[in-house]
Protein backbone atom coordinates (compact mmCIF):
# COMPACT_ATOMS: atom_id res chain seq x y z
CA UNK A 1 0.00 0.00 0.00
CA UNK A 2 1.45 3.32 -1.12
CA UNK A 3 -1.34 5.63 -0.03
CA UNK A 4 -4.91 5.54 1.19
CA UNK A 5 -7.87 7.84 1.66
CA UNK A 6 -11.06 7.25 3.55
CA UNK A 7 -14.33 9.02 4.23
CA UNK A 8 -16.82 8.18 6.94
CA UNK A 9 -20.51 8.81 7.60
CA UNK A 10 -21.49 9.50 3.97
CA UNK A 11 -25.26 9.76 3.52
CA UNK A 12 -25.56 7.15 0.78
CA UNK A 13 -26.41 3.48 1.05
CA UNK A 14 -23.50 1.03 0.94
CA UNK A 15 -25.22 -1.18 -1.64
CA UNK A 16 -25.27 1.65 -4.18
CA UNK A 17 -21.63 2.48 -3.51
CA UNK A 18 -20.54 -1.15 -3.84
CA UNK A 19 -22.02 -1.35 -7.35
CA UNK A 20 -19.70 1.44 -8.49
CA UNK A 21 -16.71 0.13 -6.51
CA UNK A 22 -16.93 -3.16 -8.44
CA UNK A 23 -16.38 -1.20 -11.66
CA UNK A 24 -13.18 0.55 -10.54
CA UNK A 25 -11.58 -2.01 -8.24
CA UNK A 26 -8.18 -3.38 -9.40
CA UNK A 27 -8.01 -0.79 -12.24
CA UNK A 28 -5.31 1.79 -12.99
CA UNK A 29 -5.98 5.21 -11.47
CA UNK A 30 -6.33 6.98 -14.81
CA UNK A 31 -8.69 4.29 -16.10
CA UNK A 32 -10.78 4.45 -12.91
CA UNK A 33 -11.04 8.25 -13.21
CA UNK A 34 -12.26 7.86 -16.80
CA UNK A 35 -14.86 5.29 -15.74
CA UNK A 36 -16.14 7.54 -12.95
CA UNK A 37 -16.23 10.59 -15.24
CA UNK A 38 -18.55 8.81 -17.70
CA UNK A 39 -20.76 7.09 -15.13
CA UNK A 40 -24.27 8.27 -14.33
CA UNK A 41 -24.65 7.18 -10.70
CA UNK A 42 -24.64 9.25 -7.52
CA UNK A 43 -21.70 7.49 -5.75
CA UNK A 44 -19.33 8.66 -8.49
CA UNK A 45 -19.10 12.11 -6.86
CA UNK A 46 -17.93 10.66 -3.55
CA UNK A 47 -15.59 8.08 -5.11
CA UNK A 48 -14.00 10.65 -7.43
CA UNK A 49 -13.23 12.89 -4.48
CA UNK A 50 -11.77 10.06 -2.39
CA UNK A 51 -9.68 8.81 -5.34
CA UNK A 52 -8.24 12.28 -5.87
CA UNK A 53 -7.33 12.44 -2.18
CA UNK A 54 -5.50 9.10 -2.39
CA UNK A 55 -3.61 10.20 -5.52
CA UNK A 56 -2.61 13.47 -3.83
CA UNK A 57 -1.32 11.49 -0.83
CA UNK A 58 0.77 9.34 -3.20
CA UNK A 59 2.16 12.41 -4.98
CA UNK A 60 3.43 13.74 -1.65
CA UNK A 61 5.42 10.51 -1.33
CA UNK A 62 6.88 10.99 -4.84
CA UNK A 63 4.74 8.68 -6.99
CA UNK A 64 2.95 9.56 -10.22
CA UNK A 65 -0.67 8.76 -11.06
CA UNK A 66 0.42 6.69 -14.09
CA UNK A 67 2.24 4.20 -11.82
CA UNK A 68 -0.65 3.58 -9.44
CA UNK A 69 -3.64 1.26 -9.38
CA UNK A 70 -6.49 0.73 -6.93
CA UNK A 71 -5.37 -2.24 -4.83
CA UNK A 72 -8.28 -2.16 -2.39
CA UNK A 73 -11.63 -0.37 -2.40
CA UNK A 74 -14.01 -1.07 0.47
CA UNK A 75 -17.42 0.25 1.45
CA UNK A 76 -18.48 -0.58 4.99
CA UNK A 77 -21.82 0.04 6.65
CA UNK A 78 -22.01 3.09 8.89
CA UNK A 79 -24.62 3.88 11.50
CA UNK A 80 -28.24 4.01 10.37
CA UNK A 81 -30.42 7.02 11.08
CA UNK A 82 -33.83 5.82 12.19
CA UNK A 83 -36.77 8.04 11.33
CA UNK A 84 -40.53 7.53 11.20
CA UNK A 85 -43.24 8.68 8.82
CA UNK A 86 -46.96 8.80 9.38
CA UNK A 87 -48.94 5.78 8.22
CA UNK A 88 -52.63 4.92 8.08
CA UNK A 89 -54.78 4.60 11.21
CA UNK A 90 -52.44 6.66 13.38
CA UNK A 91 -49.49 4.31 13.05
CA UNK A 92 -45.87 5.09 12.16
CA UNK A 93 -43.76 3.42 9.48
CA UNK A 94 -39.98 3.25 9.99
CA UNK A 95 -37.48 4.82 7.59
CA UNK A 96 -33.83 3.75 7.65
CA UNK A 97 -31.39 6.33 6.33
CA UNK A 98 -28.18 4.38 5.80
CA UNK A 99 -24.62 5.74 5.89
CA UNK A 100 -21.34 4.46 4.47
CA UNK A 101 -17.62 4.36 5.28
CA UNK A 102 -15.49 4.24 2.11
CA UNK A 103 -11.77 3.42 1.96
CA UNK A 104 -9.51 3.38 -1.13
CA UNK A 105 -5.91 2.13 -1.10
CA UNK A 106 -3.43 2.61 -3.95
CA UNK A 107 -0.35 0.57 -4.82
CA UNK A 108 2.33 0.54 -7.53
CA UNK A 109 1.81 -1.71 -10.54
CA UNK A 110 4.80 -4.03 -11.14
Amino acid sequence: MISKAETKFLRITPTKVRQVIELISRKDVLEAEAILRNLNKRPKEFLTKILKQAVANAKVKGFKAEQLYISKAICDVGPTWKRFKAAAFGRAAPIKKRTSHIKIELDVRQ
